[in-house]
């Protein structure tokens, strides 16, 4: 335990396994040490300042933060980023998105950590699909195709009674594969109005 309470083995031995987030339950794997101690650790370093806490039970180092779109991966799962972000990051539409939006199986979520918004959107098991592994950093992070966002996009901006997207390029996104991204939904509105903005 002594060993396990100096910062420096602490730090060199997470960095060494480019451990870039990290739980209470990664230090008591890693060093075979209890829960308590594990928690007792993380508390006492991120109040001290030199861990940061980006959400109950998950922490990392200030200056090896992992990127936002790596940590809009990490922060809830299975998600995946889509909707408008991911349009704006494959420059389908024209707007810069600052809000990281991403889709999950799970129960819809917010969470803002370090000054940025992260919101999840649940869907049916079924359609948690159609994305893809991009990199950044080195790190790999999962996030919808343009087909897949488009239709995630259309599907909530229907549901939250809001008018489909008006401006974003088309030629960058396959109608077919969109009809089909659609039928996961269940839903002939929102299929009938992929097509019809597609066609």
């Amino acid at each position: 335990m002594a060993k396990v309470m100096n910062w420096h083995r602490l730090r060199d031995t997470l960095t060494a396994e480019g451990i870039l987030l990290f739980s209470a339950e990664d230090l008591r794997r890693i060093f075979g040490i209890s829960s308590v101690s594990a928690n007792f650790l993380l508390f006492r370093y991120a109040k001290n300042g030199s861990l940061v806490r980006l959400k109950r039970g998950m922490y990392a180092f200030p200056d090896h933060l992992p990127s936002d779109l790596v940590l809009a991966n990490s922060l809830y799962r299975p998600s995946y980023i889509s909707r408008e972000f991911a349009l704006s990051y494959h420059s389908i539409i024209p707007e810069s998105v600052y809000e990281i939006t991403s889709i999950t199986s799970g129960t819809t979520r917010l969470f803002e950590t370090l000054g940025k918004m992260y919101s999840y959107r649940h869907v049916q098991p079924r359609a948690l699909m159609g994305y893809i592994l991009a990199e950044e950093g080195g790190v790999r992070f999962q996030i919808a195709d343009p087909e897949k966002a488009f239709v995630d996009a259309t599907y909530f901006r229907l549901l939250d009674k809001l008018p489909p997207l008006e401006r974003f390029r088309k030629e960058k996104i396959k109608k077919e594969k969109s009809v089909e991204y659609a039928k996961l939904f269940n839903s002939t509105t929102l299929q009938s109005t992929i097509e019809e903005l597609l066609s």
